[in-house]
């Protein structure tokens, strides 16, 4: 059932681990990789309700179409060079990764297919939801099928015959559908052209409903509705082969010169052209010919290692979009977010802030209190300056708006955006452009570096002085992510903690070197040093005959000294706990490591980094992961928790979600595998028991 996806093939496997000395480190992409198959397993779960499945299909869909877009775009980059003799030091051979990346794709995709045709497919049918799938559409349909695609698909086609005389080559957008097909004039000589069809789902819904019958709900997908109506586009050729295909194009921004001249500028002018990148994947029909294939991979130039063979239908994270009729019964019931009495009864949060640390736990419990914080920030009169970070905001942003709302009261308002949110760039700058027009101090990007922190301090004048008020995130400020994704948020007066964070924003716009942080860690400041001093801090204990006791959830483990330090801990003694949603490139080769994957209903997103300290823990969250991209080049800040009963929320978390044996996995070497539960032991489900165990501190 759990097959060990990444041990299928172990002719490679010493080829692609690296070493640091003697410690083992698994490569980036094919862990990676493990976790996708992991969301792909959810999928599986019957335990699932059906359009949940139905959502992890999609995700894990989406999750690869990025994944080729970026990570195997890189290692095709690196591949090139390498031929080119241009570089001879890579620690890993590009061919050997990239081989053995396809051969577990192709292994994937083959499982995601038959899940979806021979149990999602039919468990659909059984619910009351037919969606057509090659089979011969009803009488009772063909009327409502023809008038769509006559009144609203038609006008969106672009044909285009590749080999009939002057005609162009119909350029393959990036992650857009379309058909190849092969022709034969009705009348004339057997020549065969070849010619290739988009399907407007950029424009259209995916998913077509057609008209009910006897009570059953019938989609169909807007591919099949162009198959079947394929005579009027191609009028005079007789259709002798139609196969859906698609290409990924690499999709990272490679700024030359971030130093000189406007970023901004050139991060504009270098989205018009993410879409015309190199191609990465090109996905095709497996049941299309050879002939076919061959002809479009010569006509666009695809390598035979970019071509990747798929089934009838691509761009399956449109899933997302199908109507679910029979909502909510074939959904997760609704988690509905916790409401907090203490913070609803006071007349202002600042007042509640005053006395106390407040923290915050999405989706568990409601986002509106971030709104609120900044909402009040905006209109209280005592408010006299509002300074942020943001990563990725919402299209439709209340935070902006309220940001905005603000510098129109008067307040001084600095938002520091980052434009290097990968896929968020476009947004970003729009919002910027919307916030500078309404007089708001907008600083961009740092040349070399990412802000990737979430922080924001309000100060506010009380009591003839200043205060500052703090905020401290795990996630980004995005109101639709918080339904989704599992993060926690701090919002603290504590005097030292917000004028060190004052000091970041300091650094942030006028780029001064702050003071030592006692508190906060910071990437590039202290972060690193402090976190392996806290690690080094264990073994001491051990050697001194306590217990040493490390726990990190977190989202990536790839930093190689990190790793050599948690490596070096485990062989002294000291045991290390970690909960690793996606990539994890330290391998479980002592009894004193334990490493969990948690995937369930929500994305687990915080990072938490809990030190035994001879039984006074000391406890970090923040929005940094043990990679070398948030130790080195990126602007990261993890925050303590100093009140006992805010650290007693976390560490409730984290030991649900040690203990959890329903959706917890381990990470065995190059493996997965479902954790077992132990003979008469209940089951834990850690993210449902840590709601109700919130819910119950609610009343």
């Amino acid at each position: 059932m759990n097959e060990p996806i990444l041990a299928r093939d172990k002719t490679n496997v010493s080829d692609i681990k690296t070493s640091i000395e003697k410690y083992p480190m698994a490569n980036r992409d094919l862990s990676w990789l493990s976790f996708n198959y992991r969301v792909l397993l959810e999928a599986r779960d019957p335990s699932v309700p059906l359009y949940d499945r139905i959502k992890f299909l999609s995700i894990f869909s989406s999750n690869l179409d990025e994944f080729f877009r970026v990570r195997v775009a890189h290692w095709q980059n690196l591949h090139l060079i390498e031929k080119k003799r241009l570089r001879t030091t890579l620690r890993e051979n590009p061919e050997v990764i990239l081989r053995r990346i396809h051969q577990i794709v192709e292994s994937q995709l083959k499982e995601y297919g038959k899940l979806f045709r021979e149990i999602i497919y039919k468990q659909l049918a059984a619910a009351g939801v037919q969606i057509y799938r090659n089979e011969k559409v009803l009488s009772s349909h063909r009327d409502a099928v023809r008038n769509y695609f006559r009144s609203k698909v038609l006008t969106y086609l672009q044909p285009v015959i590749l080999n009939a005389g002057k005609s162009k080559t119909l350029f393959l957008k990036n992650k857009e559908l379309y058909f190849a097909l092969s022709l034969k004039r009705k009348l004339g000589k057997d020549k065969m052209y070849y010619a290739v069809l988009n399907i407007p789902s950029q424009d259209l819904p995916r998913f077509i409903q057609l008209p009910d019958i006897k009570g059953r709900k019938y989609f169909m997908f807007l591919d099949d509705v162009i198959r079947a109506n394929l005579q009027f586009v191609f009028p005079g050729y007789e259709v002798l082969e139609c196969a859906g295909i698609k290409l990924n194009r690499d999709a990272d921004l490679q700024i030359d010169d971030e130093f000189t001249g406007d970023l901004a500028d050139k991060i504009r002018k270098h989205l018009a052209r993410r879409n015309v990148g190199n191609p990465s994947r090109f996905l095709f029909d497996e049941s299309a010919s050879k002939e076919l294939i061959s002809y479009f991979c010569d006509r666009y130039s695809i390598s035979e290692m970019e071509a990747v063979p798929g089934g009838r239908y691509h761009n399956l994270n449109d899933f997302m979009s199908l109507p679910n009729p029979a909502y909510p019964r074939l959904s997760y019931p609704e988690n509905r977010p916790l409401r907090i009495p203490a913070i609803d009864d006071a007349h202002s949060i600042f007042e509640i802030l005053d006395r106390q640390d407040v923290l915050l736990h999405f989706p568990y419990q409601s986002y509106d209190y971030v709104l609120r914080f900044f909402n009040e920030a905006a209109i209280d009169p005592k408010v006299r300056e509002i300074k942020i970070t943001l990563y990725r905001i919402a299209s439709d942003s209340f935070i902006a708006n309220a940001l905005i709302s603000a510098a129109q009261n008067g307040k001084k308002v600095t938002v520091f955006v980052e434009l290097k949110a990968r896929f968020d760039e476009e947004n970003n700058l729009l919002w910027a452009e919307k916030m500078k027009q309404a007089g708001i101090r907008i600083i961009y990007s740092i040349p070399g570096l990412k802000v990737h922190a979430k922080v924001s301090v309000v100060i506010r004048k009380s009591k003839g002085k200043k205060v500052k008020y703090g905020y401290f995130g795990t996630g980004n400020f995005n109101e639709k992510t918080a339904d989704i994704y599992a993060d926690h948020t701090l919002l603290t007066s504590h005097e030292a903690m917000t004028i060190e964070l004052n000091f970041v924003f300091n650094h942030l716009c006028n780029h001064p070197d702050p003071p030592l942080f006692n508190h906060l860690l910071v990437s590039q400041f202290n972060m690193k040093e402090r976190l392996l001093g806290m690690i080094k801090r264990e073994m001491e204990i051990v050697k001194k005959g306590g217990k040493g006791h490390v726990v990190l959830k977190i989202n990536n483990l790839e930093e190689p000294q990190m790793i050599k330090a948690l490596y070096k801990a485990a062989n002294g003694g000291v045991k290390i706990d970690l909960i690793v949603r996606s990539v994890c490139c330290l391998l479980p080769i002592s009894e004193n490591i334990r490493i969990i994957r948690l995937v369930d209903r929500y994305l687990e997103h915080a990072r938490v980094f809990w030190f035994g300290n001879n039984g006074s823990p000391e406890v970090f969250l923040g929005s940094a992961d043990w990679m070398s991209r948030n130790l080195h080049r990126r602007i990261e800040v993890d925050f303590p928790l100093h009140d006992p009963a805010l650290k007693e929320e976390v560490e409730t978390e984290l030991m649900l979600q040690l203990e959890d044996n329903t959706k917890a996995y381990y990470i065995k070497s190059e493996t997965q595998q479902l954790k077992k539960n132990e003979p008469k032991k209940k089951k834990v489900r850690a993210q449902q028991e840590y709601y109700q165990w919130l819910k119950s501190r609610c009343r």
